[in-house]
């Protein structure tokens, strides 16, 4: 897969984010693809136009999108990532919300692209125990970084985030198995499977419930901030599972399939009206 990312942030220079592309291409490559056998390779493309336009995806020269812009835009905080009505996907990492979270935009970007790689369309579940009742299965959102969001390293002295491993999305524990790429210690224990370190957190959707949740440690203080700055900025997978009934981009096409002017064949156009986003 080829990732196009357009530097879109003003408070970035393209040399900068060369020097971060570097370090996740490395990270991609030397790091994920020999647990995961997923390999991706992020280029640097222009800006066209004012702004992000998801739905037509101009500067896409490759397989993906991912936008790098400052503040957090109406029309752009659809999700971190998704797919655009095409299937194709795109993402958005925003420099002005990594500050607010104490977070390095490199790690974000590293964030998403191996996000965006393992699903690109954010839309694959993995079934395994609710972090409360351990014998009640829900669907976990397959998220690779969530879990651990919180630890980072560097290569080449940049900032990349931590990743789960195969075996994280297995429901016992294997002898001498490792369920994070770090595998930092906690306590002197380290990451379980369908676990999360502190500051991180697991999405799912709950059967019983008919409805999407989250969830991290209780009493994990930078998680619950975490969550808390990402719904008031209203970006992020759970966001949109929880408050919308479509992405925007996609019912925006659709409404301008079922609205189209009369056809040739004799169909007359059907009115429509698009539903909004809930607040």
């Amino acid at each position: 897969m080829i990732i196009s990312v357009v530097n879109r942030a003003r408070s970035l220079h393209d040399e900068d984010v060369l020097r971060a592309i570097r370090a996740i291409n490395r990270q991609l490559h030397e790091d994920f693809a020999p647990y995961w056998s997923l390999a991706a390779t992020l280029r640097l493309e222009a800006a066209i136009g004012k702004t992000a336009d998801q739905r037509k995806l101009p500067e896409l020269r490759g397989d993906a999108v991912l936008y790098l812009c400052d503040g957090v835009g109406a029309r752009d905080a659809l999700a971190y990532h998704c797919a655009n009505f095409r299937g194709i996907p795109y993402g958005f990492v925003f420099t002005g919300l990594c500050k607010q979270l104490g977070d390095s935009w490199t790690a974000a970007l590293s964030h998403e692209a191996l996000e965006l790689l393992a699903d690109a369309r954010a839309n694959l579940l993995v079934r395994g125990p609710h972090p409360v009742e351990p014998r009640h299965q829900v669907f976990h959102w397959f998220e690779l970084c969530d879990p651990v969001q919180t630890q980072h390293y560097e290569i080449d002295g940049v900032e990349v985030c931590n990743f789960v491993l195969p075996l994280y999305f297995t429901p016992k524990e294997e002898a001498g198995g490792r369920n994070d790429f770090l595998g930092r210690l906690s306590r002197g224990k380290g990451l379980k499977s369908f676990g999360v370190s502190p500051g991180g957190y697991i999405g799912f959707f709950d059967p019983r419930k008919q409805a999407n949740d989250t969830w991290f440690a209780p009493g994990d203080r930078r998680a619950k901030k975490r969550i808390e700055l990402k719904a008031r900025a209203r970006v992020g997978r759970g966001f949109v599972r929880r408050n919308s009934d479509g992405v925007a981009a996609r019912e925006d096409e659709h409404l301008q399939v079922l609205t189209a002017a009369d056809r040739p064949d004799g169909h007359r156009k059907v009115a429509v009206t698009s539903k909004k986003r809930r607040a």
